[in-house]
């Protein structure tokens, strides 16, 4: 493994992890942990990302690079859970030129977000924006399609002298449903719900949605032209590809019939499609070319993730440093499941807590493991030659970071979300190692502050849990097999172990850290 491991030792990568010793810091991991997280939350809320990807001159801003001029010409719209925060921060900025605008927000999301004094997250009294508020539990319905119709007129009334502001979050594609005529909101649901349960990719299903939708796959961009669009989107989908997110409604990617025909075929599908369905996609010429005449408008486009994982996990590592880490990011598209995440997460914290060199069967198993999981070779080799390092050259506590959305099998009916059963699956894995402050601590939490059908984001574990489990009389086997992981936590330690930090209006995944303390020399 060192002879591995000796190929991957770029200096400057050395320099950026420093040699210089943390500075000391009194509380404890687990406290640690928490204020980690919530700088990763921090750093992506709506009003922040926004504020800091617009820069205002006088009459122009300047978005990733490129300068558009002002001139009573902005228009405004957006969809996705976290666009009310992102809207009302666009318009304190720019809002002097803006003209009018419509944005298509979660049922309730204004009133949840008055309770919760997050008044700079809403709009003025005197806004030009127009609130709709719809897709109730997160599925496209009548309101939200209301919403995408008003969002469409906005951009079909555009000249080329308009800019329009598109801002895209999670959750944007139930807040954006625009079905083709004759196909209804029902069938294009039932069709992509069918698909899903086939076991399409995300992929294939958005493939059929934009071919379904009218703003999918950029028809939102081809109803705007010739104006300038620029699109500001916060991720909530790994690596970022922007045709993904919301189902790329500003990103040109044209679909053509067979190809939706060969998906449906696929997960055989094709003779339960209805009518309507079958009526679009008989339709022989690409749908752009029937309106404007304009077939590819990408060239008035600009598209700009503004937020992400790896932004938060940027800023969550600098505040580990500030409270006595060495910060070291592994990956922030880790994905699969669980179980895999948990073993690697479990063999990470051995081959760093180790007090001599590792056994070299734990390198091989993570870089066999890797691709399982989301996570290249690369990135794994750069992780343990830094965790070899320090333990050699007593570097001290490193805080190791990590993002992504693991995935769980459901085989129960048990209340709990993938970060908890991560959490409680990694706390199987450290078995064995140290308890804190001498060992090491793993927390697991999703940045939209709710994990699964429960209160909490995530949770915070060590070897103790299983100990403490044994001494309660809890099965964890029993828990985990009922997918029950939030119940198990509530009668563990008084629910302390649970990451409930409220309401977040922000996601982008879940963030993984484990703390590791200094190994004695």
């Amino acid at each position: 493994m060192a002879r591995v491991l000796s190929l991957f030792r770029p200096q400057p990568f050395l320099a950026l992890v420093s040699r210089r010793k943390p500075t000391l810091c009194k509380m404890s991991m687990d406290s640690r942990a928490r204020k980690v997280f919530a700088a990763a939350v921090e750093a992506v809320q709506p009003d922040t990302v926004v504020r800091q990807s617009i820069e205002r001159t006088e009459d122009s801003v300047i978005i990733n690079g490129h300068k558009f001029t002002l001139k009573h010409n902005l228009y405004l719209v957006g969809f996705g859970k976290a666009v009310l925060g992102m809207a009302a921060e666009a318009e304190r900025i720019v809002g002097d030129h803006l003209v009018k605008g419509v944005i298509s927000v979660p049922h309730g999301i204004q009133q949840i977000l008055q309770q919760h004094g997050k008044d700079h997250l809403l709009l003025k009294e005197n806004s030009r924006i127009r609130v709709m508020e719809g897709a109730k539990h997160n599925l496209p319905d009548v309101d939200a399609q209301k919403a995408a119709e008003a969002i469409k007129q906005l951009a079909s009334e555009l000249t080329e002298k308009d800019l329009l502001l598109v801002l895209i979050s999670g959750g944007g594609s139930a807040l954006l449903p625009a079905p083709i005529p004759p196909i209804s909101l029902q069938e294009k649901h039932d069709v992509t719900r069918k698909l899903a349960g086939a076991g399409a990719t995300i992929q294939e299903l958005n493939t059929v949605r934009r071919a379904l939708s009218f703003l999918k796959g950029g028809g939102l961009a081809h109803y705007a032209h010739p104006a300038q669009v620029v699109s500001l989107i916060l991720s909530d989908v790994i690596g970022d590809p922007v045709d993904l997110i919301a189902s790329g409604p500003t990103v040109w990617s044209e679909v053509w019939p067979e190809e939706v025909l060969s998906i449906l075929e696929r997960y055989k599908l094709l003779n339960s499609l209805p009518a309507s369905v079958k009526d679009v996609l008989g339709r022989p010429r690409p749908r752009w070319r029937e309106n404007k005449g304009e077939s590819n408008t990408s060239g008035h486009v600009l598209n700009a993730v503004i937020g992400s994982n790896s932004i938060a996990l940027k800023c969550a590592s600098r505040r580990a440093r500030e409270l006595g880490f060495r910060p070291l990011v592994l990956a922030p598209g880790v994905c699969g499941d669980v179980r895999s995440v948990s073993r690697l997460y479990g063999l990470l914290a051995r081959f760093a807590c180790s007090q001599e060199e590792p056994p070299p069967e734990i390198a091989a198993e993570l870089l066999k493991l890797g691709p399982e999981v989301g996570v290249e070779s690369w990135d794994l080799c750069r992780t343990m030659q830094v965790l070899g390092e320090g333990r050699t050259e007593g570097w001290g506590s490193t805080c190791l970071l990590a993002g992504g959305e693991p995935t769980v099998e459901l085989t129960g009916n048990g209340r709990g979300g993938r970060n908890q059963e991560l959490a409680l699956r990694v706390g199987l894995e450290l078995r064995g190692l140290k308890l804190p402050p001498n060992g090491p601590v793993f927390l697991s939490g999703g940045t939209d502050g709710q994990d699964g059908p429960t209160e909490a984001a995530g949770a915070i574990t060590d070897w103790g849990v299983y100990e403490e489990a044994q001494a309660k009389g809890l099965d964890i086997d029993n828990f985990l097999a009922n997918n029950d992981s939030y119940t198990f936590f509530t009668r563990l330690s008084a629910g302390q172990r649970l990451l409930v930090p409220g309401l977040t209006c922000t996601n982008v995944m879940d963030v993984h850290m484990l703390l590791i303390p200094p190994i004695p020399q």
